[in-house]
């Protein structure tokens, strides 16, 4: 039974809620970053290599010869190619939301600091003025 607990207690921690939460909306911010890099990337690139897909692209380095029963020798890269490239566009995506939301965060943070000032004087100043006024009372 206490094992079963531990695995609740483990299963209920806030990091690993926000991490699952993390793994299901990294999978779909993928689907569309595949769709981004398929449908529109893809098709620009293709036009500056002269209608390449890179996907299909390989390297045979041994010719099949089927009449002699002879297998050939072909390394298809091109799909290594393709998924590098989703993953420098996923890399800089988020890179790109982090810097949006740390950059809003700062605004927000510098906005509510001024507010702060703006509001008057502090805890400490308020105390330290009570206690003067209470000093030249007493001493009057």
């Amino acid at each position: 039974m206490k094992l079963l607990d531990e695995f609740k207690t483990f299963v209920m921690r806030g990091n690993v809620v926000d991490m699952a939460v993390g793994v299901v909306v990294g999978g779909a911010f993928k689907s569309i970053i595949d769709s981004l890099v398929q449908d529109i990337i893809m098709p620009c690139i293709s036009i500056l290599t002269g209608k390449v897909d890179i996907s299909k692209l390989s390297l045979t380095i041994i010719e099949a010869n089927e009449a002699a029963g002879e297998k050939g020798l072909t390394i298809p890269y091109g799909n290594f190619l393709q998924q590098i490239l989703n993953f420098l566009i996923i890399a800089f995506s988020i890179f790109c939301a982090i810097k949006l939301i740390n950059t809003i965060h700062d605004k927000l943070i510098k906005k509510q600091e001024e507010v702060i000032e703006e509001a008057g004087p502090s805890q400490e100043e308020l105390l330290t003025e009570i206690r003067d006024l209470l000093k030249e009372k007493k001493e009057s």
